[in-house]
């Protein structure tokens, strides 16, 4: 079996043999090569140690040397060379038996692959039947791969959405069995696998798996109990392919009151407003970036049935509270929505909206503070102390410059707060 490799990857696993070292290719990269899809990352597993490594090339960086991995920069690329693991716990052995050891460690059958041109591919725990079948097994134990890394519990999950495989029927009751290892792995590991989740093209299969499972307790627990979560899968299914969107999608529901049953349920009520906080909390808890963390929070805080607005300057109110930046999202979302809930709802509502939205965008009006005629610090000038007063004084000349963007001027603005706060001319 023939595998084409990239020029960089070549030249190091050249490097490793010329100076009699073994070297592969291992992992997804092998995976991926052998399902013809390219390969985003290429990883290396060498014998050589990572001081060793670092004294083949020119240009290394000590990415993770607890785990004996270096980064080898060839072209502007990067390229891990990690060394096989437990190397010193395996004595007198040659490369093979250092690799299938290695290997034996690793997560999956489909990712305990690897290959070198002098070699073929070395395949000792069955991954090509695996990929052939399109089935997620754990490499040998999966109780014990899992108590190793409890995130690959959500990686087995992860992989069969982006590849459509489905997961074995041992390592799926193993991570059933053992959804509570998730509590020792990071929130922001968990993040990331999340994300990948929802991005590929089958997220609400991968969060339903995730509720089986009982993993979903875990890392959104808000959804795990949900009586609207069929619903909130097929908006997540219906949303276009960004993580904010997505995101949005699945955290959607949480931006209403809840049900007359689950009012009853809890034996009280909350507004919408308390119920979008959830938003935050749940992305934060989950270490997601702050702006992001804000995206998805705006784009939630609208709910569908608020989209017809009086009047122009509604329309401006609403753009503020969504962000302009936000409201290609915004729309995206709301028609998922849509087709999640009325399949036979007519958009034209939607269209007005977003054509009323475009026209004041064309106009250039003044829609949020960034864009009053004064700021910060001219009202400090007049004596508007910063804190507290000044973002209440902004948000009022705000309010009126939306209804009257003619008074959007340095001098009208500072007559206004002078007036209101008594302030003699300066």
């Amino acid at each position: 079996m023939f595998i084409s490799l990239p020029e960089e990857v070549t030249y190091i696993l050249y490097k490793l043999h010329e100076h009699g070292f073994a070297g592969y290719i291992v992992g997804g990269c092998v995976r991926d090569s052998l399902l013809n899809t390219e390969p985003d990352d290429w990883d290396i597993t060498t014998d050589a140690r990572p001081d060793q490594v670092k004294q083949l090339f020119a240009k290394t960086i000590d990415t993770g040397l607890k785990h004996g991995t270096v980064t080898v920069v060839i072209n502007g690329r990067q390229y891990e060379v990690t060394t096989f693991r437990h190397l010193g716990s395996v004595t007198n052995a040659d490369s093979l038996t250092l690799l299938k050891e290695d290997l034996s460690r690793r997560d999956f059958t489909i990712n305990a692959m690897a290959y070198s041109r002098q070699t073929g591919l070395v395949d000792y725990f069955n991954g090509v039947n695996d990929l052939k079948k399109g089935v997620i097994n754990a490499v040998g134990k999966p109780e014990q791969r899992f108590r190793e890394d409890a995130l690959r519990m959500i990686r087995a999950i992860r992989l069969a959405c982006q590849l459509n495989f489905i997961i074995g029927n041992e390592t799926f009751a193993a991570i059933t069995g053992n959804h509570q290892l998730l509590r020792s792995v990071s929130r922001e590991r968990i993040r990331d696998e999340l994300g990948k989740i929802v991005l590929t093209d089958q997220p609400g299969r991968g969060i339903l798996m995730l509720r089986s499972t009982s993993l979903l307790g875990y890392i959104l627990p808000e959804l795990a109990d949900s009586s609207d979560f069929e619903h909130t899968l097929a908006i997540l299914e219906a949303a276009p392919k960004k993580l904010t969107v997505r995101l949005a999608a699945l955290l959607y529901k949480l931006g209403q009151p809840w049900s007359e049953k689950e009012n009853e349920k809890r034996n009280l009520s909350k507004p919408a407003s308390e119920r979008q906080n959830s938003v935050r909390k749940a992305l934060n808890r989950l270490k997601f970036p702050k702006q992001t963390v804000d995206t998805v929070y705006r784009l939630v805080r609208e709910q569908l049935d608020e989209l017809a607005f009086p009047d122009k300057v509604s329309i401006k109110k609403f753009i503020t509270r969504v962000g302009p930046e936000n409201l290609q999202s915004f729309f995206e979302l709301q028609a998922a929505v849509i087709k999640a809930s009325q399949p036979s709802y007519d958009f034209s509502a939607l269209d007005v909206l977003q054509e009323q939205v475009c026209n004041i965008l064309k106009e250039k009006q003044p829609l949020t503070v960034k864009d009053l005629a004064v700021n910060g610090y001219d009202l400090m000038e007049i004596g508007i102390q910063p804190g507290e007063q000044m973002g209440q004084v902004l948000d009022r000349l705000l309010e009126k410059v939306l209804a009257e963007p003619e008074m959007n001027t340095k001098e009208n603005l500072l007559k206004m707060v002078m007036a209101e706060q008594g302030i003699d001319n300066v």
